[in-house]
């Protein structure tokens, strides 16, 4: 792919390219980007949409449902008339429709051990929108062993939380950035967290929480800002409030 940017391209992305910390080079930089996102539900519709809006070049998506009625509340890339459809072929024509310079690669497998290592393999950037703490673990042990960074983002009724994960890096002191298993040793006990069809959510919080992930994406793409690398963004959506935490190797 070519990463000069066209004259459409240019007035498209105006708006990024007249920001000095962004600029032409940095979305050169988008343009060239590969960036894989596991789930295209809650996190990963806005995950998609504004990562082919920045002008992300090639988007990789994992999912192996179809859309229910029952999404729609707040998986927004999906539309009514794509109930039954496969959540790829369904974010795929979304994505075309807002812009179709963005590459899509569908891959319509349930997340695995052993598909994992290959898929994140391809890609530059990681951007976790899984349900499960099984899924969880398994994209962030593949993406610590290739060296990819992880965004990751949990939610759950009306809070969620968003970290970066470069675990292979060392940080600013010297000492190794922490992982998945630094943060959450161990899956919780089965029937423990509920699940969102259990407990519930509110639709627009994964669309907060998505956007935010999106952010770090494009963050870390550009090279601008300070991302989430050690610090865990937890967001109370009923106190309207957000905190930070740090958290180290353990």
């Amino acid at each position: 792919m070519t990463t000069a940017l066209t004259t459409d391209e240019i007035e498209r992305y105006a708006r990024h390219i007249v920001l000095p910390e962004v600029g032409g080079a940095g979305q050169q930089k988008l343009k060239q980007a590969r960036v894989l996102v596991i789930g295209a539900g809650g996190l990963g519709a806005p995950v998609l949409e504004y990562l082919a809006a920045a002008g992300v070049g090639t988007l990789g998506i994992v999912d192996d449902d179809i859309v229910s009625l029952s999404n729609l509340q707040r998986q927004v890339i999906h539309d009514t008339d794509a109930v039954g459809m496969l959540k790829t072929e369904s974010a795929k024509a979304a994505i075309a429709r807002i812009n179709p310079n963005t590459a899509v690669e569908t891959h319509t497998v349930r997340l695995s051990a052993e598909n994992a290592p290959a898929l994140v393999a391809r890609y530059d950037i990681v951007v976790d929108g899984s349900d499960n703490f099984q899924t969880r673990y398994t994209v962030a042990d593949a993406c610590a062993s290739a060296h990819k960074p992880l965004v990751h983002a949990a939610v759950g009724r009306f809070d969620g939380s968003v970290t970066v994960l470069k675990p292979f890096e060392d940080g600013k002191d010297g000492r190794p950035n922490p992982g998945y298993r630094d943060l959450f040793p161990e899956a919780p006990p089965p029937g423990l967290v509920p699940s969102c069809a259990e407990a519930g959510v509110l639709g627009a919080l994964t669309g907060v929480i998505g956007t935010l992930q999106a952010m770090e994406a494009i963050k870390l793409i550009t090279g601008i800002g300070e991302p989430l690398v050690g610090r865990l963004l937890l967001y109370d959506a009923l106190a309207a409030r957000f905190e930070t935490i740090r958290y180290g190797r353990r």
